[in-house]
């Protein structure tokens, strides 16, 4: 990689989204490289297990609040930001846009405001303003506010497939719900594609994109080893923890019509958006981790270590 800094200098940086799955993973990361961590959340009890990290620091800001978010970056050379949503409250697409779109926007602002000088952008494989999905549309405006951001702010988007590893909302997910049904489980679209990435590799590509100013103004896609279909992937889940699953792929209509329902399920497991979502595949010729030269780890090889029996 150009521009490789095997000792980069200790950086204030700022996390957006850092108490979360990947942030968390993150952070510890860039704290083993020895920068100072501003972890923003608006509940600091989320934080509690980052607080052993050196060097972290919670701090209780609304991140979608701009003035808030202004002077939670003062001070800050770096600013992360991993917030993402994969349902919002409503039907409107305006959940998303407020999560993506708009705090991609803010955070361009206050992080200019605040004099930093690098900005790295977690975004979604798939993410396009014509996308099919609400998700994958305001993921794509966000790409669009990063790329227009002053060029004294160096920015680095990285686009990750579906992300797994221990506490993920993904693979558990699946796990869980073998469990509740004793191993049968009707799946839409389980042809849809997908190239898992471990969240490690995902944590190393951060800081690796963090350490090398040759990746300033270009983006990664972030993706495993391995392709699986969504229905495989429901079956490694079963495997790993001991159920066997009984894929029942629904045809279209039947994967619409349950979409529909899940809807109005507490919590939207499954949505109408995420439905469109699963339209297109999550996998990518570019290979964003060769470029940052990570070999990326096997889910067949990570799973079975957090999804036992």
């Amino acid at each position: 990689m150009d521009g490789l800094d095997a000792t980069p200098a200790p950086r204030r940086i700022a996390l957006l989204g850092g108490t979360g799955f990947v942030g968390t993973a993150l952070a510890a990361r860039l704290a083993a490289d020895g920068h100072e961590l501003r972890l923003l959340t608006r509940d600091p009890r989320r934080a509690d297990h980052l607080r052993v990290l050196p060097g972290a620091r919670v701090l209780r800001a609304d991140v979608h609040d701009e003035a808030a978010l202004r002077r939670a970056l003062e001070g800050c050379d770096t600013v992360v930001n991993l917030v993402g949503i994969l349902n919002e409250k409503g039907f409107s697409g305006r959940g998303f846009a407020e999560a993506h779109a708009e705090l991609a926007r803010k955070t361009v602002a206050a992080a200019v405001a605040a004099g930093a000088t690098r900005l790295l952008h977690m975004s979604a494989l798939g993410a396009a303003e014509g996308g099919p999905s609400f998700y994958l549309q305001s993921k794509g405006v966000a790409e669009r506010h990063v790329r227009a951001a002053p060029p004294a702010l160096g920015w680095t988007i990285l686009r990750p497939s579906v992300i797994f590893g221990a506490g993920d909302s993904f693979m558990n997910r699946f796990a869980g719900l073998l469990r509740l049904s004793r191993g049968v489980i009707p799946l839409a679209r389980a042809e849809a594609r997908f190239a898992p990435v471990w969240v490690g590799d995902v944590a190393e590509a951060f800081a690796r994109a963090l350490a090398d100013r040759g990746t300033v103004g270009k983006s990664y896609d972030l993706c495993g080893p391995e392709v699986f279909t969504l229905g495989a992937l429901v079956r490694l889940a079963g495997g790993f923890s001991g159920t066997r699953a009984h894929v029942l792929p629904l045809p279209d209509w039947a994967a619409r019509l349950q979409a529909r329902v899940m809807d109005f399920v507490p919590g939207k497991p499954f949505s109408t958006d995420n439905y469109r979502s699963l339209t297109v595949d999550n996998i990518s010729d570019d290979d964003g981790c060769a470029r940052l030269g990570i070999t990326p780890a096997s889910l067949r090889a990570v799973g079975p270590t957090y999804l036992r029996r």
